[in-house]
């Protein structure tokens, strides 16, 4: 056939160039006239009104040149890439098209290969996910983590980082798209900006849940504090579960551990219960401090935590063991048996102080009852906020919580809710000398929780 099949390049068949005076030789001319037929027929119509009849072959191309073209802007259309991969050429410039997304569930750890660029990984437990060099992934490499089930560790090979850190943890029920640059990995920071919405615009502070119990199992030596969320200022943290905390161990993350911020349990203590935010997966624990304030608490083994807020308190006995309460709303603490603070002590006209069993180091409202007797008639006892100064008994001065009932050595009883100072004392003083007794159902200690 004329037409070369490798080069398109059409050569007449011998003996169809004449000359003049020449007899023309019927066969090679007919053999011409039929190539040409059947050439113009293997043609496509520019009227597109036939299609080709096998593949089409273009050129390479470049992009500023590409092998398929339009005739209005010829350095726009398709060109072949090196290693066989079709490019697209806008007006001289190359374009990048999405690439295929894969999607595949993992259940446990995962090193993430070459052949994952622009992979979707779902994990449905707890996994490190390692990945490769980034000279060997290169730039331009893709993935996307989903933790669904579980918190991911991403972890790149050897000292490089992501987001310029050694690893990068994703909580479960957050996402992370992964972007290799050749040398190092980046995010496109929306699980930062998540974690961090509630903070950023955060005001405020507030407990919300996480009443505190004796654990039902180890009450003297085990508290409980149920699920909820805490804020304080641009710190918040939150948990679905009960945590359970040891006040006969040292602190060690999780709960069933030991509680303690530092030393062993002692006799007759208090110990102030923080919420705890783990940085790296804003997870909640808790640390048991002798300490009123964040600041006097011991972080020798809080590395990678921030405490939140204080979230309540435990007592403990003269034998060390947590004593007995149960807690209502509002941080109200009743103790489950009464405690007997006062038994028949004398009180006058002297005002006195008397320490009581509630937490040491703050201010708290003691929910306190009375017992008062006196040989002088009339008389009457008052026991009050220290932060009131001194105050005197009787129905001319500043009058009683408790008082006889007209008959000299007689009983009376009252109650009343009465502000500690942060030594634990409340004061007393009577109109005239008698005898107190003072029973302590329990405490509130403020640390706003109102439901």
């Amino acid at each position: 056939m004329p037409r070369n099949p490798s080069t398109g390049v059409y050569s007449k068949p011998a003996g169809t160039t004449p000359s003049v005076g020449q007899v023309i030789d019927p066969a090679p001319w007919n053999a011409l006239t039929t190539d040409l037929g059947n050439e113009i027929t293997n043609s496509l119509p520019r009227d597109g009104s036939a299609p080709m009849g096998s593949p089409l072959k273009l050129a390479s191309g470049t992009v500023s040149a590409p092998g398929l073209g339009f005739s209005s802007t010829p350095q726009t259309g398709l060109y072949l890439k090196g290693g066989g991969i079709l490019g697209f050429t806008q007006n001289g410039v190359d374009l990048i098209l999405a690439k295929a997304t894969v999607y595949a569930v993992k259940t446990g750890d995962y090193t993430a290969l070459a052949t994952d660029d622009n992979a979707v990984h779902r994990f449905t437990a707890n996994a490190t996910l390692t990945l490769t060099a980034a000279a060997t992934l290169g730039a331009n490499w893709q993935y996307t983590v989903i933790a669904d089930g579980g918190t991911v560790t991403i972890d790149p090979n050897g000292a490089e980082t992501i987001d310029g850190a050694a690893t990068l943890t994703v909580p479960n029920g957050y996402s992370a798209y992964i972007i290799c640059s050749g040398s190092a990995f980046f995010t496109d920071k929306v699980l930062t900006r998540l974690q961090a919405k509630a903070e950023s615009t955060a005001v405020g502070s507030f407990i919300d849940g996480m009443l505190l119990s004796n654990n039902g199992s180890n009450p003297n030596t085990h508290v409980d504090f149920a699920a909820g969320s805490v804020r304080s200022g641009s710190s918040f943290v939150s948990s679905a579960s009960t945590m359970t905390k040891r006040v006969n161990g040292t602190w060690a993350v999780g709960t069933g551990n030991g509680g303690l911020d530092t030393g062993s349990v002692a006799a007759s203590a208090t110990y102030f219960a923080y919420a705890l935010r783990k940085d790296s997966d804003l997870s909640f624990d808790v640390v048991l401090s002798t300490s009123a304030t964040i600041g006097g608490v011991t972080t020798t083994l809080l590395t990678g935590f921030t405490i939140v807020k204080c979230i309540g308190v435990v007592l403990t006995d003269s034998s060390s063991n947590i004593r007995q309460f149960y807690m209502n709303a509002a941080d109200d603490y009743s103790f489950v048996t009464p405690i007997r603070d006062a038994l028949n002590i004398t009180t006058s006209t002297t005002s006195t102080l008397l320490a009581l069993t509630v937490p040491n180091g703050v201010k708290v409202k003691a929910k306190l009852r009375f017992m008062f007797s006196s040989s002088a008639t009339t008389n009457s006892c008052l026991v009050h906020d220290p932060a009131k100064g001194t105050l005197i008994a009787g129905g001319n001065d500043s009058g009683g919580n408790v008082g006889t009932m007209q008959v000299a050595s007689g009983f009376a009883v009252g109650s009343d809710f009465v502000w500690t100072n942060t030594a634990r004392q409340v004061r007393h003083v009577a109109g005239a000398t008698g005898g107190l007794w003072v029973f302590n159902d329990g405490f509130t200690f403020p640390c706003g929780r109102f439901a």
